[in-house]
C-alpha cells in the first residue's frame, strides 16, 4: 500500500509557564509558591463537600495563618450568583491570592470571580459576545488579577487555562471570560484531595477530558508537539479508566496528570461540536459534560468524517489497546463498558427539546471550530438526531 507522504511541518507553539507538584509533598511546595509569588492573604474557593473532607484540614494546616478566608460557594457549572458571593469574599478579606480547590467549576469560579473583582463590571458586559456579522469579539480585560493557585480534586482540564465560561440562569447562556492574567501559577495534584472525589465525578470529569482531547486531535491546527500531549492523554485515560472502579489513587493521579496534559495541548486547538453540544444540553438536562460528551462525541466524529480523514487514525491508536477500526468505532467499543448513558433520551432529553438545543448550539463561540463546516441549524439536528 502506498505511504502518503507528509508535508514538511510550519507552526507555531505558544505555550504559557506550567509549575506542577504531584505526590504527597504538593503541600509544602504551595506554601513556597505563595512565597514566591509575594502572598500572605490567601482565601480559598471550594464546594461544600470537599471543604468538609479531611484534605482540607491538610490544607488549611500547612497555609497557617497565610489562609484569611474560605468561600464554600462553588456550584456546577459555575452560575454567575455564586461567582459574585466568592468576588465579595475575597473583597471582604483583601485576599492577595486565591486558592481553588475541587473540579472545574472551582477553578473557573474563582477565576471569574477574580476577574469581576477586578475589573468592576458585571459578567454580561466582560464575556465574549457574538458580533451581528458573525464574529466573535473579546473584550480586553486589563486590570491586574489575583494570582491563583489550584488543587484538584477531579481530571479537569479547566484547571491549566486562561478562559472561564459561567452560567447566566436568567438567559440560560453560558458567558465565556477569557483573561490570561487568570492563569493558576501553579498546580498542586495531592493524593488526598484526588480521593475526596466520588468514583461517578472522577469518571465524568475524565469523559469530558476525553472529548476533549479527542475534538483536539481531530482538528487541522493540531500542531506535533500538541498531538503528542493529546496521544498521550488518550494512551493515559484507555490505561487507567478501569482503575476507578478498584478505587486505586495511583489510577486517579494519573487521570489527573491526563486531564493537565489536555488542558495543555489543546491551547492551539481546542473544542468543537462535541463540547458546544455539552454546554447547550448538560444544564437542561442535569448531567454533567462529561456524560453528554461521551453521548453525541461518537456522532460528532462521524458528522466530521470527511474531514478528518487524516487525523483520526492518531486517535483510535492511542485508544485502541491494539484495535483497528474507525476512530469513531474504537471510541464507542471503549464506552460501552462504562456504567453510564448511552443516548441523549436515557437522560432526559425530549425529541421536542432537540431544536431548541440545536438553535442554542449555533450561538457557542467553538461551533466555528468544527473541522467540517457547520452550515446551520439543520446540520447540528442531525447529530443530535443520531444520538437520541
Amino acid at each position: 500500500m502506498a505511504m502518503t507522504q507528509e508535508t514538511a511541518p510550519s507552526f507555531q507553539h505558544l505555550a504559557a509557564e506550567l509549575r506542577l507538584y504531584c505526590g504527597e509533598d504538593s503541600l509544602a511546595a504551595l506554601a513556597r509558591e505563595l512565597k514566591r509569588n509575594g502572598c500572605r492573604r490567601a482565601v480559598v474557593v471550594s464546594g461544600r463537600s470537599v471543604a468538609r473532607s479531611g484534605a482540607m484540614d491538610l490544607l488549611r494546616n500547612a497555609l497557617g495563618p497565610v489562609l484569611v478566608g474560605e468561600s464554600q460557594s462553588v456550584q456546577p457549572n459555575s452560575p454567575v450568583p455564586a461567582v459574585e458571593e466568592v468576588a465579595r469574599v475575597l473583597e471582604a478579606n483583601e485576599a492577595n491570592a486565591v486558592i481553588a480547590v475541587g473540579g472545574g467549576s472551582a477553578a473557573v469560579t474563582a477565576r471569574a470571580a477574580a476577574i469581576l473583582l477586578a475589573e468592576r463590571k458585571p459578567a454580561q458586559e466582560l464575556c465574549t459576545r457574538r458580533l451581528p456579522d458573525g464574529r466573535f469579539d473579546s473584550p480586553r480585560l486589563d486590570a491586574p488579577k489575583l494570582p491563583q493557585f489550584v488543587l484538584p480534586t477531579t481530571p479537569s482540564t479547566a484547571f491549566v487555562k486562561a478562559g472561564s465560561a459561567v452560567h447566566d440562569a436568567a438567559t440560560g447562556q453560558r458567558l465565556a471570560l477569557f483573561d490570561p492574567k487568570t492563569r493558576a501559577k501553579a498546580l498542586f495534584l495531592h493524593p488526598a484531595f484526588l480521593r475526596t472525589a466520588p468514583v461517578a465525578l472522577v469518571r465524568e470529569a475524565t469523559l469530558n477530558t476525553l472529548s476533549t482531547a479527542v475534538e483536539a486531535l481531530e482538528s487541522p491546527q493540531c500542531d506535533p508537539v500538541s498531538e503528542a500531549m493529546l496521544m498521550h492523554t488518550l494512551r493515559l485515560i484507555a490505561r487507567n479508566l478501569d482503575r476507578l472502579e478498584q478505587d486505586e489513587t495511583a489510577g486517579r493521579e494519573y487521570l489527573a496528570i491526563a486531564a493537565v496534559l489536555c488542558g495543555r495541548g489543546t491551547e492551539q486547538a481546542g473544542g468543537g461540536l462535541s463540547s458546544v453540544l455539552a454546554h447547550a444540553i448538560g444544564h437542561r438536562a442535569h448531567v454533567s459534560n462529561g456524560v453528554v460528551n461521551a453521548i453525541v462525541l461518537p456522532y460528532t466524529m462521524r458528522f466530521n468524517a470527511l474531514a478528518t480523514q487524516q487525523t483520526t487514525p492518531r486517535i483510535a491508536d492511542s485508544l485502541g489497546h491494539g484495535q483497528t477500526g474507525a476512530a469513531a468505532d474504537v471510541l464507542e467499543s471503549l464506552l460501552a463498558k462504562l456504567p453510564i448513558a448511552h443516548r441523549l433520551r436515557d437522560i432526559g432529553i425530549t425529541e421536542a427539546d432537540l431544536d431548541v438545543i440545536a438553535q442554542a448550539a449555533m450561538g457557542d463561540f467553538f461551533v466555528s471550530r468544527s473541522p467540517r463546516r457547520v452550515q446551520g441549524v439543520a446540520d447540528v439536528r442531525g447529530i443530535l438526531d443520531a444520538a437520541w
